[in-house]
Formats: C-alpha cells, sequence, structure tokens
C-alpha cells in the first residue's frame, strides 16, 4: 500500500503544480506588467496667430548684434538668449575686452532691451560699458 500512496502524492502535487502554473501564465498574459490606474492626461494645444509670430525677432538674428546705451555707444554685443527653468527669457552680452580678447559675459532680463521694428537696432537705455564690465561674469555650466 505504500507505493499508491506514495504516487497519489505525487499526481496530486503535480496537479497543483499544473493549475498554479496555469494561473500565472493566465495573470503574465493578461495583467501587461506596469500598468497602473489610468489618469486623464490634458493636452493644451493653443492657437497661434502665426502672422503675430513671424513679427518677432529671431534669435539667430539677433545674436552677435551689437548693443547700444541710450546716448548711442557701443556697449556690447548680444552673444546668446537663454530661457530658464521658469521659462524667463535673458540675453547674455559680450562685454569689454579688444578684437573679442579679454570679454566677458554678463546676463541681463530680455525685457531690459529696446528692439525697433525690424531688429536693427538695440538699446540697453541705462546701460554703460563700465556698468556692464563690473557685473558679475556669466558662465554656462558644463552639462
Amino acid at each position: 500500500m505504500q507505493p499508491n500512496c506514495a504516487a497519489l502524492r505525487r499526481r496530486i502535487l503535480d496537479r497543483a503544480l499544473a493549475v498554479a502554473s496555469i494561473t500565472m501564465l493566465t495573470a503574465v498574459v493578461l495583467i501587461p506588467f506596469g500598468t497602473g490606474p489610468a489618469f486623464p492626461q490634458n493636452v493644451v494645444v493653443l492657437d497661434v496667430d502665426v502672422k503675430e509670430v513671424a513679427k518677432g525677432y529671431r534669435a539667430s538674428k539677433l545674436s552677435g548684434s551689437n548693443v547700444e546705451n541710450a546716448a548711442g555707444e557701443r556697449i556690447g554685443s548680444i552673444s546668446d538668449l537663454i530661457v530658464d527653468r521658469d521659462k524667463v527669457l535673458f540675453a547674455t552680452l559680450q562685454v569689454g575686452g579688444f578684437l573679442g580678447l579679454g570679454t566677458h559675459l554678463v546676463a541681463i532680463p530680455y525685457n531690459a532691451l529696446e528692439i525697433n521694428a525690424d531688429g536693427s537696432k538695440i538699446v540697453l537705455a541705462q546701460g554703460s560699458k563700465e556698468r556692464l564690465q563690473k557685473m558679475p561674469e556669466f558662465k554656462y555650466q558644463q552639462q
């Protein structure tokens, strides 16, 4: 009688393993990995008046442009435009030096610049070479 008990136990164990395997396979097939509750996504698409946008200034065209003060003196040139993480726009100006030597960059709020309609004249009304050269030097973060 002993062999029949062992065989019976073996059959029960095999069936239990088969049921467990089928259950696990069903779960893997029917429940995709990484699912969680579905959240609605709000995607905002704005209608943009492209004619108004086209009246703006291209960053690539402003870069390298001379910047003057209210007296018409050249006080620097635009090196780059930067949008910070809070979406505030800044202009970096290259100031000082001679023929590109001894210059340094300073960052100023973009809205401090007055730009004429065609972008050919850029004025920092309260700017002066001396004042800009005393400002802290702007350095790009290494990324």
